[in-house]
């Protein structure tokens, strides 16, 4: 029963994007997915109203109660988790990332951002759990960008993810209607982007993509 937090000091770096997807991915693989959303700002909530309450579950939690939250949710059978956090609020990410399994920083390939989550990489360092960066609006065809973004991430001591999720229009026209890349064009790039991230994100867990645990 995963736990993966997506944490980012930086705004706009897609971290909703990430867990609504990542969540809604974990569902259509037949897991009973949950996402925990910590953000004043309510976003995941928001969109989950706009899809009339369908799975993905979407529950708010302060975080002082996000371990007791995690715990009440896995004992009434949620499967894989994800975590939804603020930007600039240390004490949301710093317990997101300690009832954690797999961090998931995302960022935009740019040098602003770069530079904006050397203080998120310090913070998992410190915790000692795994994280890695996924690098998130960027062009879909630019290696060298990745490329580059990556060694810098490397510097930090933190990794980068293998994959990326570009910026695609689906993202912006999915979100407005409550929906998911998944749903609006199954056979889309994005729900490709999505499924890639999600497979991967499984092996970093253990837990193998139709949903069962694997033994480590």
């Amino acid at each position: 029963m995963p736990t993966i937090a997506i944490i980012s000091q930086k705004g706009g770096a897609g971290k909703t994007t990430l867990a609504v997807h990542l969540a809604a991915a974990a569902q259509d693989a037949g897991m009973v997915a949950l996402i925990v959303d910590t953000d004043p700002q309510a976003t995941a909530s928001l969109w989950a109203t706009w899809r009339q309450d369908n799975p993905p579950e979407v529950i708010d939690s302060p975080p002082p109660r996000l371990a007791a939250k995690i715990r009440q949710a896995q004992e009434q059978g949620a499967q894989w988790i994800l975590i939804d956090t603020p930007p600039h609020a240390d004490s949301a990410a710093r317990a997101a990332v300690e009832v954690a399994d797999l961090i998931l920083i995302p960022c935009r390939p740019s040098a602003f951002d770069l530079s904006a989550i050397e203080t998120t990489a310090k913070l998992v360092q410190l915790l000692r759990k795994p994280a890695y960066v996924v690098f998130t609006a960027g062009p879909p065809k630019a290696p060298r960008v990745y490329q580059e973004a990556g060694e810098l991430v490397e510097s930090y001591g933190t990794r980068p993810c293998p994959f990326q999720v570009p910026d695609r229009a689906a993202y912006r026209h999915a979100s407005a209607e409550g929906r998911t890349v998944m749903e609006l064009e199954p056979a889309g790039k994005a729900a490709e982007d999505i499924r890639q991230l999600y497979k991967w994100a499984c092996r970093q867990v253990v837990v193998s993509t139709d949903g069962e645990e694997k033994i480590a």
